[in-house]
């Protein structure tokens, strides 16, 4: 962080790992994803280290260079195996205990509050109904202009919150969000309430690293970059 730093003007928030405790098993969507493929191409695909929603739109676009129909049908069938599987995690997810209460007191005290995640509308709302209600602005896949790590969808949370990125901080579980935040020009903090360790962080160097959202709250309200409760 630059020393000194103006206090954040507004916080956006990763939604899995990060707010909710929430288990999608990865390994078994990739699996249903090149079942789904395989028949598709005349062949098993070669695995991929893409994010599986980058991977599916790579596999529809190889599948539409020979045939542009199958693409798109391709790629509407794993979107919804996707869909499904987020879903099913839902169900079984639960907002962390801190989650309400600190969304609560950082809007009191007037910092702006946004959500951002690459899960559905329908899955987050599972866990979260009233999370419109929550927030100052709740964008998911599907009305994102480009999913994170691309810097339209933070910037596209920004936009509604009227915040520049420079005032702005955004809070994830992920190496992704850390480099979302790095694209668009925010400061970046790192969480450990998800699937990912300190050590997946090092390299990326976030800003903040912390053990869970609460932990970061009172490090940011210490350092001045937070109003006090």
């Amino acid at each position: 962080m630059r020393d000194p730093h103006p206090p954040f003007e507004a916080v956006l928030f990763d939604f899995d790992g990060t707010l909710a405790s929430v288990h999608i098993d990865f390994a078994r969507l990739r699996r249903k994803i090149t079942a789904l493929a395989e028949p598709f191409l005349g062949e098993e695909p070669e695995p991929s280290d893409l994010p599986v929603l980058e991977w599916l739109d790579e596999l529809a676009d190889e599948i539409r260079e020979f045939d542009h129909p199958l693409g798109q049908e391709f790629h509407c069938r794993g979107r919804l195996v996707i869909q499904a599987t987020e879903l099913d995690a839902a169900r079984e997810a639960s907002l962390f205990p801190f989650t309400r209460p600190m969304l609560a007191e950082l809007r009191a005290t007037g910092v702006k509050t946004g959500i951002l995640t690459r899960n559905s509308t329908a899955a987050v709302k599972l866990v979260f109904p009233d999370v419109a209600a929550c927030c100052d602005a709740f964008i998911a896949r599907e009305d994102a202009p480009k999913v994170k790590p691309d810097p339209a969808h933070a910037l596209a949370v920004l936009a509604r919150l009227g915040v520049s990125p420079a005032r702005a901080l955004l809070v994830g579980d992920h190496p992704l969000d850390v480099q979302a935040a790095r694209q668009a020009g925010l400061a970046s903090a790192a969480v450990v309430s998800g699937h990912s360790q300190r050590k997946d962080f090092t390299a990326l160097a976030p800003d903040f690293l912390a053990a869970d959202c609460l932990e970061l709250m009172l490090t940011l309200r210490e350092s001045f970059l937070l109003p006090q409760v």
